[in-house]
């Protein structure tokens, strides 16, 4: 019986890790998806899909979103509370794949593990590598700068909002990266100049940064930004060579 135990055990454990497990749509639009990384953390995550999605050999365009401190935790619903997630679960039809992982309790976004993530994203789904764009809010856009200073070969746009850094001179590799950064000028948990000093680093040595202020906004900039259709249509201009 111990045996039988142990043995049943250990093909749960290897099912665990074996690659992205399905369960039904929790969010409208959306489906539970969860990928085992390197360090044996496993991701969760939300998967949209377009209509269109499979039916040819096309390749699509992959965004994909970082949520702040307030969703961590094993309950992927709540990574739709904000931002591409929350729209496509309204019925917004995304021109794009949509994935957003929902970072563990207590832990922050890791910039070579997010980058991981996305790897593991592009080996399982029709991916256009030229056109994967990353965006986040909070400590999402904290980590949408660490994971695009970690390897900025890989993303064809970075978008963060209300996010910044430590070390803002790392942004110079950044250079070949297009940004569009956005911030409230009244942010009272994430300062202004967080985010400006990475936005000037990275113009200082050559680079394409934007960076849009709201001026009576505090920390939440992320809807006003999400819900402009001109940040959508930028994004899908922007192809690495």
């Amino acid at each position: 019986m111990c045996r039988f135990l142990v043995g049943a055990l250990f093909f749960l454990l290897l099912a665990a890790c074996a690659g992205p497990e399905t369960g039904p749509a929790i969010v409208p639009g959306q489906t539970p998806h969860r990928i085992t990384l390197a360090l044996r953390r496993p991701y969760q995550y939300l998967l949209y899909l377009p209509a269109e999605y499979g039916k040819d050999e096309r390749q699509w365009p992959l965004l994909v979103f970082l949520h702040g401190s307030g969703e961590r935790g094993s309950d992927v619903n709540a990574v739709a509370r904000n931002g591409p997630p929350k729209l496509a679960a309204t019925g917004r039809v995304l021109p794009f794949i949509l994935a957003s992982p929902q970072c563990p309790e207590r832990v922050e976004w890791y910039g070579p593990e997010v980058d991981e993530f996305v790897e593991q994203l592009a080996q399982r789904y029709r991916v256009d590598r030229k056109r994967i764009y990353l965006t986040g809010l909070s400590m999402g856009g904290f980590g949408v700068w660490a994971t695009g200073i970690f390897n900025p070969d890989r993303y064809a746009a970075l978008v963060p909002i209300c996010g910044g850094g430590w070390e803002p001179a790392n942004a110079a590799r950044l250079k070949n990266v297009p940004v569009w950064a956005f911030h409230g000028a009244k942010d009272p948990e994430v300062p202004l100049e967080a985010e400006q000093r990475y936005v000037d680093e990275v113009n200082a040595v050559g680079g394409r940064a934007k960076f849009t202020v709201y001026p009576e906004t505090g920390h939440d900039a992320w809807t006003a930004a999400y819900a402009d259709p001109e940040l959508y249509e930028w994004l899908l201009k922007q192809s690495r060579k």
